[in-house]
């Protein structure tokens, strides 16, 4: 079959994307075909409070809320009665299974469903759900990946309830299931999930930012806590585009097409009007996630064609990494109901603006208030100084962590290509906290332009900081904005528990570095106020480097950035190198992020998987090439010989002269572009093939990142000349105009 056959399909599927309707959900209306209020469904497919107080006596209520909302351990007398009341709960929602749902280090959810069902002594079937059962589980832990931690035939695997985290019910088609968020260990204790380090992480900030408290006399602050407001871009294609493309079903992105005459240029798809057929889709997702009692608070559309956002109020990290699963898997589910692919990765279409997702991260302490906001007295002004030089200590230490905790294939596609941070990680404050840090280093008074002059260095006051004061800098991977920090470079399609898990850490181990200080101080006489003043003053001395008010983006920033010494890695084997370090290993063990084991297989994990998202581009690159780019080509080449000849024939037959010279030229240009394919591709073989032959996964990420990925961008630039210059009725593929602009 020539590809003149198969490029029907993509003109079919542009007739078929005509006759797309936008989806009706009747259930989100009520009697009168009028839109159900949120509040009339929020949560009402998750075990919440109010079900609970319900359902629970008072004393069990009250315990179990002091796990949930204090971070009490908890109480396994109450796991009976919790455990009845989720099942009798369950049960009138209609669930007919439960199931144990985790963050295996794949990147996924993972489940094991268990039927209510028991057979009684009499031989009839009976509901039964018991303690055990919902606080442990038991699946097979041999197939997730272990970094060398395991052997394969080690299989036994724990699953364990994490009670701070909502039970929730997810619905399908043909029934429902109980999840239970659980943690996943081994069977000597090991971490096999993503949620383990990131509530070790949370427990080791609480710990260091409660003594900071302490010292300024807070004694009624039980728990602090990282707040998170995960922002999740993405694309939505017509699902018969993606069934076309077998770049975008393997590997998530385009290996091979040519930028359209209009892309972004033009800036008007940002915020612009939402499309019938997407909004109807986003209200369903959404409509779903509220069901959740996930708070999605914002949707626009993103800055390329067909890229689009949402993001939820802000929640406890581990609430809000968990959502965030949640969300990329409504999205997806949604998504096919509507026709629609759902597209995570960090750079799915070249050319054009890549995905991130934005983590707005903050510290809460349990009474309420937020420690990154600046105060209104003396004494809340140091302390949230204190806070602030604790963060910029945290990046500034652990950037190349940080680094790797973002580290993925997809990831290094988009950052510092001019619509991302950059690779370097830096720090944005903004004018007025920038003024501020100045004068405390120089260790004079200052005066704000727009504030009267409130600031006394000398006995510790400072100005209150209007919120928002500054402007955004869209271009830093991790910036102040107001009350809260923004980590810019988190990839799209990641689960965030990782690098906020690295980032909690970093931070509390900044918070013990100053405490520490600032006792020394004390303990040579220096006044409280003068001593925490001393202390940050040397913060803000010592993390200088780290703090950048410019573009990112400039060519400048990376010479700056490399006299500072600030790292930059570029691709994710330098980035991942930073783990494997022993001050790295130190690091975790010291906060109990990692155990040393722990530590030696999430690198090896995590570099494993880079290794594996680049083999299966490198041999879908192949197959494209080969049975789809080269074969369009051919036939163009055909045609262009075939009409050459005829017209030659014609003009012998009809005894006229033709200038056939144009003509002739074009075929032996796009038998150039076909030489270079063939070229090019035989060259991309051999630098994979070389690369397999490395003996360590080190060695073979190495090889990837240097030499198979650029050659494999070598040999998409001439193949996206051949999409360019073929007939468009004989390319096969659908195109870039197409998938980003019909709808």
């Amino acid at each position: 079959m020539s590809c003149a056959s198969f490029a029907q399909s993509r003109f079919s599927a542009i007739e078929e994307i005509h006759r797309r309707t936008v989806r009706l959900v009747p259930a989100m209306t009520d009697g009168d075909n009028r839109l159900r209020k949120i509040s009339d469904y929020f949560g009402e497919s998750t075990f919440d409070a109010k079900v609970m107080r319900g359902k629970l006596s008072r004393g069990t209520f009250n315990k179990l809320q002091q796990t949930i909302r204090r971070g009490a351990k908890l109480d396994n007398d109450i796991a009976g009665e919790v455990a009845q009341a989720v099942k009798e709960w369950a049960l009138e929602k209609g669930a007919t299974h439960f199931c144990h749902w985790f963050q295996p280090q794949t990147g996924l959810t993972a489940e094991k469903h268990d039927a209510f069902l028991t057979i009684d002594n009499e031989g009839q079937a009976i509901e039964r759900f018991s303690a055990s059962q919902l606080i442990q589980a038991e699946p097979d832990a041999s197939s997730f990946p272990s970094g060398g931690m395991r052997s394969t035939f080690e299989a036994r695997g724990y699953t364990a309830w994490d009670p701070s985290s909502p039970i929730f019910i997810m619905e399908h088609p043909n029934g429902k299931t109980l999840c239970i968020p659980s943690v996943f260990i081994s069977y000597h204790g090991h971490a096999l999930d993503k949620k383990t380090p990131l509530l070790r992480s949370m427990e080791y900030l609480n710990k260091q930012a409660l003594e900071i408290l302490k010292m300024f006399g807070n004694a009624t602050a039980e728990r602090v806590y990282p707040t998170l407001g995960p922002e999740q871009e993405y694309f939505l294609i017509d699902r018969v585009f993606y069934t076309l493309r077998p770049d975008l079903v393997a590997a998530g992105r385009t290996l091979v097409g040519s930028r359209p005459p209009k892309g972004q240029e033009l800036e008007d798809h940002y915020f612009g009007s939402i499309k019938a057929r997407i909004l109807a889709y986003m209200q369903e997702a959404e409509y779903e996630l509220y069901r959740l009692g996930i708070p999605i608070k914002t949707r626009h559309n993103e800055v390329a064609p067909s890229q689009y956002e949402c993001a939820p109020i802000f929640e406890e990290a581990n609430v809000a990494s968990d959502h965030n699963q949640l969300v990329m898997e409504v999205l997806r589910s949604v998504a096919r109901r509507h026709n629609l692919a759902l597209l995570l990765h960090e750079k799915p279409f070249a050319g054009v603006n890549g995905s991130g997702k934005h983590n707005n991260w903050s510290l809460m302490d349990s009474d309420g208030t937020n420690l990154l906001e600046p105060g209104k007295t003396p004494q809340q002004n140091l302390q949230f100084l204190v806070f602030l030089v604790a963060t910029l200590k945290a990046v500034y230490k652990r950037s190349g962590l940080l680094r790797a905790a973002i580290a993925t294939s997809g990831n290094d596609h988009r950052l510092g290509a001019n619509e991302a941070p950059p690779a370097i990680i830096s720090v944005f404050l903004g004018e007025q906290l920038t003024h501020i840090l100045d004068a405390i280093e120089a260790g004079k008074d200052s005066s704000l332009p727009t504030e009267e002059r409130v600031i006394n260095l000398g006995v510790s006051k400072l100005p209150t900081v209007a919120r928002d004061y500054t402007d955004r800098n869209r271009t830093s991977p991790f910036a102040f904005t107001g009350n809260k920090f923004e980590f810019r470079a988190v990839p799209s399609s990641s689960v965030i528990s990782t690098p906020i898990a690295y980032l909690n850490a970093a931070m509390g181990e900044a918070l013990s570095e100053l405490k520490t200080s600032i006792e020394q101080k004390k303990s040579k006489g220096l006044p409280f106020d003068k001593a925490v003043l001393e202390t940050v003053r040397e913060a803000v001395i010592s993390t200088k480097p780290i703090r950048f008010e410019g573009n990112n983006y400039a060519p400048e920033w990376t010479a700056e950035a490399e006299k500072r010494g600030l790292p930059n890695l570029k691709r994710v084997p330098e980035a991942l190198a930073q783990m494997a370090t022993p001050e790295a290993k130190a690091f975790f063990t010291k906060t109990g992020l990692y155990t040393a084991e722990e530590a030696t297989s999430r690198y090896h994990v995590k570099l494993e998987r880079y290794v594996k998202d680049c083999d299966i581009e490198v041999e879908t690159m192949k197959n494209m090439v080969r049975t789809i780019v080269l074969p369009a080509a051919y036939d163009h080449q055909k045609a262009l010989a075939r009409s050459i000849q005829s017209a030659a024939a014609a003009a012998e037959t009809c005894k006229i002269s033709l200038d056939l010279g144009p003509q002739a030229k074009e075929l032996e240009e796009f038998v150039k572009i076909i030489a270079g394919i063939k070229e090019r591709l035989a060259k991309f073989e051999a630098e994979a093939g070389t690369a397999a032959k490395k003996e360590s996964v080190e060695d073979r990420a190495r090889a990837l990142a240097d030499k198979v990925l650029p050659a494999m961008a070598s040999l998409r630039e001439v193949c996206d000349q051949a999409e360019e210059t073929a007939a468009d009725g004989l390319w096969p593929l659908p195109k870039y105009r197409e998938m980003l602009f019909l709808s």
